[in-house]
């Protein structure tokens, strides 16, 4: 197939435009031809390539250990006793809990953010089975980029326990976006009564939308940004897990999570990698303009830094390699 591929792409040179622009544009539809989201490394099997080129996610069951869940679980305990200070971290709550009482511990945090300065919640960035397949998606050189650890509390009654329809691309300004990939693991089973996520099957194909708050009666939580238009016709799949099973998807799937109809918590842990080969953009006048401009609000609250450090900054501070060499990232 690739010597066909290769002497099409002679006739073009030889006998068509010479002109950069047409060799490119025919060299990306005979790269099209292959896989363009992934590299074979031998760990995806074809079925799985394919799959995720259609489709911009994989599903891979058991692929994380009670054991490491557990500990993590009790990492994410410990932050919540205040028995740990972790630098950098985020916790965040939700907006109808804060606004409600004062609820001490585990039932008052609905997430964890940038926890990249926990060693122990950090193990789950650089598990040698999680990097296996995220190498298949960013190449050798592996930046852990976005940390959370999520824990989707019983909804309040307002609805608020939902995650808007989102493309992650929306948070980042680096670039491409095919060289960043999502790992998200349920910690405990995820099914459709306590909120499991919910994609839109084939709208990585498409480019970064619009994104702003929605006009949500119960309020929404803070930075929980929502796609301005899709389709809400678009097929959707609610992916349903068990303890251990983890979906990797693309940073322009639109997706997003229910409400928690349950009365427990509903835990995942994740991280965005990045190749490290990956460049930085500048989002202003872009429809990333607006949660840069938030980070950048956020950032000087909490560590009082002036308006002289960017957006871009903010990614820069919480990137670690796991693999490989840090290149331009």
């Amino acid at each position: 197939k690739m010597s066909r591929a290769a002497d099409r792409l002679k006739v073009v040179l030889n006998h068509l435009d010479r002109s950069h622009g047409a060799v490119v544009s025919f060299q990306r539809r005979v790269y099209r031809e292959r896989p363009a989201y992934t590299s074979d490394t031998g760990v995806l099997t074809p079925e799985q390539r394919i799959a995720y080129e259609e489709n911009g996610f994989i599903l891979i069951r058991k692929l994380v250990s009670d054991q490491d869940i557990d500990r993590f679980r009790k990492e994410f305990e410990r932050i919540c006793k205040r028995e740990v200070k972790v630098p950098g971290l985020v916790v965040m709550r939700d907006v109808t809990i804060a606004k409600s009482e004062y609820v001490e511990g585990e039932k008052a945090v609905t997430k964890l953010q940038d926890y990249q300065e926990d060693l122990e919640l950090f193990r789950y960035c650089t598990l040698p089975q999680i990097l296996k397949y995220v190498e298949c998606f960013t190449g050798p050189n592996i930046m852990a980029m976005h940390t959370m650890l999520i824990n989707k509390p019983p909804d309040t009654g307002k609805k608020t326990s939902r995650h808007p329809m989102h493309q992650d691309l929306h948070y980042f300004p680096f670039r491409p976006a095919d060289r960043i990939v999502c790992s998200w693991t349920a910690m405990e089973k995820v099914h459709r009564g306590n909120g499991c996520l919910v994609v839109l099957p084939g709208s990585h194909h498409g480019t970064l939308l619009e994104h702003d708050y929605p006009e949500w009666e119960g309020g929404v939580n803070k930075m929980y940004h929502g796609v301005r238009n899709y389709d809400p016709n678009h097929p959707r799949v609610h992916l349903e897990m068990e303890k251990g099973d983890t979906v990797f998807f693309h940073p322009l799937l639109i997706h997003g999570s229910g409400m928690n109809q349950t009365d427990g918590f509903r835990k995942a842990i994740s991280c965005h990698y990045a190749s490290s080969d990956c460049y930085y953009i500048d989002v202003k006048g872009t429809t990333q303009e607006n949660i840069s401009n938030e980070v950048k609000e956020l950032a000087a609250k909490k560590y009082g830094v002036d308006d002289t450090v960017t957006f871009q900054d903010t990614w820069a501070l919480r990137g670690r390699l796991v693999q490989g060499d840090r290149a331009s990232m």
